[in-house]
């Protein structure tokens, strides 16, 4: 039997981890945080980890990682996930040229793009980039 890693939480941590739960923006927070409330009920991480879908070692890695920096630890770290292929500083300028030389014919202004920057998108990542960039204009 190992031992039971429980961390004791405050009134008001307990009730900020319950907000996490219900309104976190990312699933991955709401679980985090479900796994700190499960934990401080006193449950084994073999347990926890049934309940959420993660392995013990993985419970027990989130609970450390509350107890040294708190909610904020159960935030991702930045610079994790997939890199973006196109960047607003470098490449927004050069993708408007030739959307306005293509106005009707995106797949024309995408493949000029390309062959001028040298990388290669999708169709979707370069209309999602767009959306961006009209929503930061509007803004």
């Amino acid at each position: 039997m190992g031992r039971v890693n429980t961390p004791i939480l405050s009134e008001s941590e307990r009730l900020s981890l319950e907000q996490g739960l219900q309104t976190g923006k990312t699933h991955s927070f709401r679980t985090r945080c479900q796994v700190i409330l499960l934990k401080s009920q006193c449950r084994k991480s073999e347990d926890v980890g049934l309940i959420t879908n993660m392995s013990y070692v993985s419970v027990n890695t989130w609970v450390k990682r509350y107890k040294l920096k708190g909610i904020a630890g159960l935030q991702t770290l930045s610079g994790r996930g997939r890199k973006r292929k196109i960047k607003k500083e470098t490449d927004s300028e050069a993708i408007l040229e030739a959307v306005k030389s293509n106005r009707q014919r995106l797949q024309k202004a995408k493949a000029e793009w390309e062959k001028e920057s040298g990388k290669t998108v999708s169709k979707t990542t370069l209309k999602t980039f767009l959306k961006a960039l009209v929503e930061d204009i509007n803004a």
